[in-house]
């Protein structure tokens, strides 16, 4: 389990740092939108995995 958590911190780390220049660059808020869908639904199924019993 401390693996998973670990792998799923360096994931989340890795597509913050991959996005953080378009989002600190967006002009339009329909990118913000779906920049903000993709993160979420990123930490959401992060979540869900980890709840999961098996290994």
């Amino acid at each position: 389990m401390p693996l998973k958590i670990f792998a799923g911190l360096v994931a989340v780390a890795l597509m913050l740092a991959y996005l953080l220049p378009l989002i600190l660059k967006l002009k339009e808020a329909s990118l913000a939108v779906v920049v903000a869908l993709g993160i979420v639904m990123m930490l959401r199924d992060l979540w869900q995995s980890l709840r999961t019993g098996d290994s």
